[in-house]
């Protein structure tokens, strides 16, 4: 299979030199490249977290912070060690290129650069770093359902939680549980128990809007994040999924009924607005909607209160 750049590819050029930026802005911007440039190590830095570019060519001699100093800034940081760095230098010593590769970098190219072979260089790359990201993806989904997994919902929600309190931006979480689910493995056969679970997850994909992001939570447990949605909001989600879900005919099992229970939380109305007091406050939501008969939305309104908006 051949991995193609993508076509809306983000290159970070960090060089001081205004006529090597504009040589490089045009040459690649040819392959349909976006060139973000930045003349110091600094602003490049910002620019990197800010617009989350697919590739950095990064010359070592910049003005005030250098280009290892940089690199060893790109490394450090969770958000961007994953991008590719590709060193430009005017001293191609095997000592600078040791450490440089030491450090992190993907190549070294000496300057001023023979283009064809930087435009190659570039678009492997490229290519390179489409890779990583499609098998990292990969590794994220759950296979049975295609939803994103734990591991995914654990790092995003992270995310989102440092969001929000940043920025002061609403945020809610869903969890939801098939009721009596072994039930229906033990009734229909586990065949029919993933199907039910598939099933579920293109209700899911169907019901929620543009923004949220579902995933299996594990087993017959699954959780919706939902970015800048209050609590209110999110149960009206909830209640599209619950109610579609409930009435969904099974061909096979015409007098099969599939429901499901689901707590909702929002971080702004907790007492401790972390990730753990969020996941904390949707599970205890959940635990009420199992305890009041199944098959409905129950939402957190506080640490000790809970009210239920539909049975």
């Amino acid at each position: 299979m051949t991995i193609s750049p993508p076509d809306n590819a983000k290159l970070l050029l960090i060089e001081d030199s205004p006529q090597m930026q504009r040589l490089l802005s045009e040459r690649l911007g040819k392959d349909g490249i976006k060139v973000y440039t930045a003349d110091n190590g600094l602003d490049g830095i910002g620019i990197a977290r800010s617009k989350a570019p697919d590739l950095i060519l990064l010359a070592i001699d910049l003005p005030g912070m250098d280009g290892f100093e940089v690199l060893q800034i790109l490394r450090d940081d969770e958000s961007m060690n994953q991008i590719p760095v590709i060193v430009l230098t005017e001293h191609a010593g095997s000592e600078e290129k040791v450490k440089a590769f030491e450090m992190g970098a993907m190549d070294i190219v000496s300057k001023p650069p023979d283009m064809p072979v930087l435009r190659a260089r570039v678009r492997s790359a490229l290519r390179i770093s489409l890779l990583m990201k499609m098998l990292a993806q990969r590794a994220q989904l759950d296979g049975l359902t295609g939803l994103w997994n734990r591991a995914y919902i654990d790092t995003r929600l992270r995310e989102e939680v440092a969001q929000s309190l940043r920025h002061g931006r609403s945020l809610s979480l869903i969890i939801g549980d098939l009721d009596e689910f072994k039930k229906i493995n033990d009734t229909y056969g586990h065949p029919h128990g993933d199907e039910v679970l598939q099933t579920l997850a293109r209700l899911l994909k169907y019901c929620c809007r543009e923004g949220d992001i579902p995933c299996r939570y594990g087993g017959e447990e699954f959780a919706i994040i939902l970015p800048g949605t209050e609590a209110s909001d999110a149960a009206e989600v909830a209640e599209r999924i619950r109610t579609t879900l409930a009435d969904v005919c099974w061909c096979e099992h015409p007098e099969e009924q599939v429901t499901a229970s689901f707590g909702v939380a929002s971080l702004g109305q907790l007492a401790n607005p972390t990730v753990d007091g969020l996941i904390a406050a949707a599970d205890r939501a959940l635990y009420t909607a199992k305890s009041r008969g199944r098959n409905c939305v129950v939402v957190a309104q506080s640490d000790r209160s809970h009210f239920s908006l539909s049975a």
